[in-house]
């Protein structure tokens, strides 16, 4: 394996092709040995042969693809934990993509668990922040086109009551400004999240609180918006994935 492993290293380094022989001299290979993994890497997919020259076949390029995103969501989780332990609060990250809100990751702690998703979060982007804060970054368009698909409909007795009230509170919205929401979604609960927008992705870093720690929901989402600058530029990757 770890044999096969330098080859494929070898030949990705080769943007052009190279020979075996040459690869062979490179990864310090016998030649009969190296001829025995190149044709067993060409069978598998993870090497193609043109013209005496071999290139990473499709599988290798389908491995790299995963281990980099794999190593993206990484980069994202890490961050979430950090920020996580450093707050004392549940963080969420999610994006609007493909016309639908779906949250990518959630860090909590039994201590500070996150809140239940007990009415699904795509359908009830209207009553939670996270749902706010990426519906009150798309255009007017956009936004009737979500509402037309998942209706506003009140889930508490504190949810905004119809689309037109939405629409309201979001054209509203500073820029870049934070969404709050206090027991819209879950009784007991207050949330906020924070609008990320990394080319044409619309993002978003969210908290939430107990109700009775409501009083610590405007420092705590000051602490994200400082931490979320801090390392911005390192997660633009992982956003834009």
């Amino acid at each position: 394996m770890q044999r096969a492993m330098r080859l494929l290293e070898c030949v990705a380094g080769h943007t052009y092709g190279a020979p075996a022989k040459q690869l062979a001299r490179e990864t310090g290979l016998a030649l009969p040995t190296a001829y025995h993994l190149l044709r067993t890497l060409v069978h598998e997919g993870y090497l193609r042969r043109d013209k005496g020259l071999f290139f990473l076949g499709d599988a290798a390029v389908r491995l790299s693809s995963s281990s980099a995103q794999q190593k993206r969501r990484s980069t994202m989780v890490d961050a979430l934990a950090r920020w996580r332990d450093a707050i004392g609060v549940p963080v969420y990250y999610a994006q609007y993509r493909e016309g639908e809100i779906e949250v990518m990751c959630v860090s909590d702690t039994p201590g500070n668990p996150a809140v239940q998703e007990w009415a699904d979060f795509r359908e009830t982007g209207h009553a939670h922040a996270i749902g706010q804060c990426l519906l009150s970054q798309l255009d007017e368009e956009a936004r009737r086109d979500h509402l037309d698909r998942h209706p506003v409909r009140a889930i508490t007795p504190y949810t905004v009551r119809d689309s037109a009230s939405l629409l309201r509170r979001l054209d509203q919205v500073g820029r870049m400004a934070p969404v709050t929401e206090r027991q819209e979604y879950a009784l007991g609960t207050v949330c906020a999240a924070i609008p990320i927008t990394v080319g044409t992705t619309a993002a978003t870093m969210a908290l939430s609180l107990p109700f009775h720690q409501a009083d610590r929901l405007p420092s705590a989402v000051r602490q994200l918006q400082v931490e979320i600058g801090r390392l911005l530029g390192s997660l633009a990757l992982s956003i834009s994935i």
